[in-house]
């Protein structure tokens, strides 16, 4: 390597131009994933306390909020039904029903903007009285094969709604080769299946646990047992290689910014199509540190995204999506 000063290496950063040319990565609107929150009933909309400037909304709302997502250029969203108390049992029927709340979701959502993409989140929690991603014994210790048979059912019940990507969150043993074998035998051949392939067991949770009112009914409890420990990084590549194994076209990191080096990993060692969570802890920190004034919210929200796609990611799951789509519209 030549040496100072037949290399300076602030030459290339001297203009607009040359920092352009020389950019290693970019961040687009192609990169974001919306993840939004659907109410029961007509014109409902409420303020997410613990994430200032996120709704929760009814889907008639939904769909007008929708118009601005598609102008914008957001090619995907991802649904994350709340469930009222009075639908959630032990053993989680209405995960899987044809008229639920996310299911009548999509299909509202795919007869409006076809070109939109639709992610469905397919888990548990939000529909069981206890809170956890699976059916419980009486111990309270999650079942793995029993819940599985039930996240099928869920991801079917998705995928007939036109849901184009499924999204299993639940981190069970074995579930995406279930849910890719029923897809296929039922002829949803070409939906996707987005696998939470290192989802890790994180404290960053809590503000979405609050959003989708599944908070209260964990009681203080945790999945130490199912997700990942946040001190394993040799554990996420076996798990992201048995989901790819199974059949997932595309695999998850959750949360983001704490596990840039996950991403980073599964994107050298498995070359596939990776995706990150910039997760709902992550989101109201940065707001909280805004509104106090601490930090330009613009500027440190499009540094921590441009980080994930240096990390590898091929895309961004982010509260974020509709600000920064309208930073990119106005920088045209």
């Amino acid at each position: 390597m030549r040496s100072y000063p037949a290399t300076r290496m602030r030459r290339l950063r001297a203009n607009e131009f040359s920092r352009r040319l020389g950019r290693e990565n970019n961040l687009t609107v192609d990169d974001l994933i919306y993840p939004v929150f659907v109410l029961e009933g007509s014109q409902q909309r409420e303020s997410v306390t613990s994430m200032p400037g996120v709704e929760r909304l009814s889907i008639d709302l939904l769909l007008e909020e929708a118009e601005t997502w598609v102008t914008l250029g957001i090619p995907m969203v991802a649904l994350f039904p709340v469930t009222p108390a009075s639908a959630k049992s032990e053993l989680a029927e209405e995960s899987y029903n044809p008229e639920g709340l996310a299911q009548r979701a999509v299909r509202a959502l795919k007869a409006r903007f076809p070109e939109l993409g639709v992610m469905t989140d397919v888990a548990l929690d939000p529909f069981t009285t206890h809170g956890q991603d699976g059916i419980i014994d009486e111990q309270g210790y999650v079942l793995n094969d029993v819940t599985v048979d039930t996240l099928v059912k869920q991801a079917l019940s998705h995928a007939q709604a036109g849901a184009d990507v499924i999204a299993p969150s639940d981190m069970m043993d074995g579930r995406i080769g279930a849910i890719r074998a029923c897809l296929e035998s039922q002829g949803h051949v070409n939906t996707l299946i987005m696998a939470y392939s290192a989802k890790y067991a994180s404290a960053f949770y809590g503000p979405f646990r609050d959003a989708v009112g599944s908070a209260g009914n964990l009681k203080g409890g945790n999945k130490f047992t199912y997700q990942m420990d946040p001190a394993n990084s040799d554990e996420a590549i076996q798990e992201v290689a048995l989901d790819l194994a199974e059949g997932a076209d595309m695999v998850m990191v959750k949360p983001g910014m704490p596990y840039l080096d996950i991403v980073r990993r599964v994107k050298d060692e498995l070359s596939v199509p990776t995706y990150v969570y910039q997760v709902s802890g992550e989101y109201a920190m940065l707001q909280a540190a805004a509104q106090n004034g601490w930090l330009d919210l613009n500027a440190v929200v499009l540094e921590s995204l441009l980080g994930f796609k240096r990390a590898g990611a091929n895309g961004i799951l982010t509260y974020f999506a509709p600000m920064v789509a309208q930073l990119f519209q106005q920088q045209k």
